[in-house]
């Protein structure tokens, strides 16, 4: 990708109609080009043919509709999870993943190259942090993939692959505007959720930013000291704090947060584990999504993070049996991907 060009992917309408009329054309070309972009998933502009040949030769020499490269893709032989293997302008390479559930296809885009939070049961954090994505590169995870897999195929989004989203704030949060903007079919605001391994502060101002999309946060241990040990975050943002926050985001926007619990044998799977997830339940509304420990041995992980072991599905599914006999909604959910290390937690790639 030439850098010196104007990147239009990742622009907000507003900013799109600013470069066009710097370029000496009317506004409403730039909701034409929008058009293509998003509801067309049109990035040549000599297709935009609405557009005159003259401006359509004035793009191409000011502007740019490249910001990721898709390398490859992968396809899972066990189920239908596909692994998308993108490289930036900077020969960085990030993974996002369509992951197929009965009705419903979830794309999980990255939101940085690597990951800085160093939590013990993910492969990312094992790469270390390299940048954080542009909005451009973030959005244009769903564009590529939505054209290579099809845009009606893919009905839910997912800010859950490689990074944490609330670090990378403006960069997400104007990836969400443009994906939720009313000139885009994209995908209903409903069905796109930001997972967070917790940042107080940011969960605050998402919920006060008006974009009313559903949150998720990266629980895995209601206990300060045990999510400390798998989840170094914590030590700079204790729960407490986050869980306060979550109150304020569920108030705000009238959502249910989802906890994602990763099932880790003698870790999070005790009893008590069990009575302080009910408790946690109870004075907030929500819902707890059980995912299977999937094996992080392909970044060959030291430390902790070597010792860690899955809690057996039967034992799983016994806990969640006993969740949701105290009225708590339970997702219990499938290994999907692990046979090309798509499955959650699992997204890395070796340098």
């Amino acid at each position: 990708m030439n850098e010196t060009k104007i990147q239009l992917k990742g622009l907000s309408l507003s900013e799109l109609q600013e470069v066009i009329t710097e370029l000496g054309e009317p506004k409403f070309r730039a909701n034409q080009i929008y058009n293509w972009i998003y509801n067309y998933l049109e990035f040549d502009f000599d297709k935009m043919n609405n557009l005159s040949k003259v401006f359509r030769e004035k793009l191409k020499e000011k502007c740019s509709l490249e910001a990721l490269t898709l390398e490859l893709f992968q396809d899972s032989a066990t189920t239908k999870t596909k692994k998308f293997l993108f490289k930036t302008f900077d020969d960085r390479k990030i993974e996002s993943v369509v992951i197929p559930d009965k009705e419903r296809n979830t794309l999980c885009l990255s939101t940085q190259v690597g990951c800085p939070l160093d939590c013990k049961f993910c492969a990312t954090g094992l790469m270390g942090f390299k940048r954080n994505l542009t909005s451009g590169e973030i959005i244009d995870q769903y564009l590529l993939a939505a054209k290579e897999y099809g845009k009606d195929k893919i009905t839910n989004i997912v800010f859950m692959g490689m990074g944490e989203p609330l670090i990378n704030y403006d960069n997400t949060i104007k990836s969400l505007q443009i994906l939720t903007d009313e000139l885009n079919k994209v995908i209903s605001r409903n069905r796109i959720t930001v997972s967070t391994a917790g940042i107080p502060q940011r969960i605050m101002e998402l919920a006060d930013s008006g974009i009313r999309i559903k949150l998720a946060f990266s629980l895995h241990s209601c206990f300060e000291d045990i999510r400390t040990k798998i989840m170094p975050i914590n030590k700079k943002y204790p729960l407490k704090e986050n869980i306060d926050a979550l109150k304020y985001y569920a108030k705000q926007t009238k959502t249910r947060i989802t906890f994602e619990y990763t099932m880790m044998k003698g870790i999070n799977d005790r009893r008590e584990d069990l009575n302080a997830l009910k408790q946690l339940c109870s004075s907030i509304p929500s819902k707890i999504n059980l995912i299977p420990f999937n094996s992080i041995k392909h970044m060959a992980p030291e430390g902790i993070s070597s010792e860690l072991e899955p809690t057996p599905f039967l034992e799983i599914q016994k806990f969640a049996d006993e969740l949701r006999n105290s009225n708590i909604t339970v997702m219990l959910r499938d290994t999907q991907g692990d046979d090309i290390a798509a499955a959650c937690g699992q997204l890395a790639i070796k340098s």
